[in-house]
């Protein structure tokens, strides 16, 4: 067999070491893997590589993606379609593995079911959010960098009395700044899942001064909103635009909320804005091991023929659920964010 490997969507820890995974298990039983590049991209316009022994070896410490990433989507691009299927009839491939979040499982779905493409999904995303699995590797890196950064603010805020906060990805949920929250022992955790109001969070930084802590940390995910006990609700953007699928690009709830922090409190306040920090590097050790447990099983359902699937993880158990079902998003357990609370204020 031909399987091709591709890599869409955003970067994150641990692509490599799914790459690294489903091509040695490739060839260990006598097929051939190609490297995609950059998305489906390299599909449409036959950019490929071949991922030998030589050319993954030394990859799975290493952060991004040997194959390049992209957001290119056949379905939407002109003449996409054509190009996919002028390849498959010039020089075809028996199988694709598409290594990738919910857009780009919705995408390979796409493949197998409208263009005939054998495909084996594998989820991807530091947010966690994908449905049907348990976790997706660079999770643990990302929310690792997050705790990192939150130990390192304590001693500058415990120095100075400072209130601080730290801004992390998760647009549509708040897994790593929960998470993150509950390791790094901060004072308070703003996600989109649920409300926290700025009056809130004043109330229990004065409690904390009352009971002679003189300074907090406060986490809040990129896509919570910045709500206010009148009722008023406000989603803060880093700019008017918006990406390729129509979502606003965030970014900048923590300058805000800062804002009105310094003038409820009169405490100084700080923000630290994580951004793609939290993407890149080198993952885990969890995440290599997680990575490696997704590649290879995603090329052993290859090998098996058991395609149109999605390789997920549910408890210890590496399993695979139909694409069909990956749909929508995979929001925090508030279980998660009534234990944080106990530390709060």
């Amino acid at each position: 067999m031909r399987v091709g490997i591709l890599t869409a969507g955003g970067d994150c820890p641990g692509l490599n070491a799914v790459i690294r995974a489903a091509a040695r298990r490739l060839m260990t039983h006598g097929h051939q893997a190609i490297g995609l590049r950059r998305g489906y991209r390299g599909l449409a316009e036959h950019d490929w590589i071949e991922l030998d022994q030589r050319s993954v070896s030394g990859i799975l410490h290493l952060g991004g993606t040997i194959v390049g990433t992209s957001n290119y989507n056949p379905f939407r691009e002109e003449h996409g379609i054509e190009k996919v299927l002028s390849q498959q009839t010039q020089d075809p491939l028996d199988a694709i593995i598409a290594i990738g979040g919910e857009h780009t499982m919705m995408i390979t779905r796409r493949v197998q079911e409208e263009l005939g493409i054998p495909v084996v999904g594998v989820p991807k995303t530091i947010d966690n959010d994908v449905t049907h699995t348990d976790y997706t590797f660079g999770f643990d890196t990302a929310v690792q960098i997050a705790t990192d950064a939150i130990d390192r603010l304590h001693t500058t805020a415990q120095s100075h009395d400072r209130v601080m906060i730290l801004e992390v990805m998760g647009r549509n949920t708040g897994w790593i700044a929960v998470y993150a929250g509950i390791a790094g022992g901060a004072d308070a955790i703003l996600i989109p899942e649920l409300e926290l109001t700025v009056e809130e969070i004043s109330a229990a930084i004065a409690r904390r001064h009352e009971r002679g802590k003189d300074f907090s940390i406060i986490v809040v995910a990129e896509g919570a909103q910045l709500a206010f006990e009148a009722g008023e609700r406000q989603l803060v953007r880093a700019s008017e635009d918006v990406d390729q699928y129509g979502y606003p690009r965030l970014g900048g709830i923590g300058a805000a909320l800062a804002v009105e922090l310094e003038q409820r409190t009169g405490y100084e306040t700080r923000v630290t804005a994580l951004g793609h920090i939290q993407r890149g590097g080198t993952p885990t050790a969890t995440d290599r091991v997680l990575a490696t447990r997704y590649g290879a099983h995603a090329a052993d359902l290859v090998m098996r023929g058991e395609t149109d699937r999605m390789v997920a993880l549910h408890g210890t158990e590496m399993t695979s659920v139909p694409l069909a079902q990956v749909e929508g998003i995979k929001t925090v357990d508030l279980r998660y964010l009534e234990l944080a609370r106990t530390f709060f204020g």
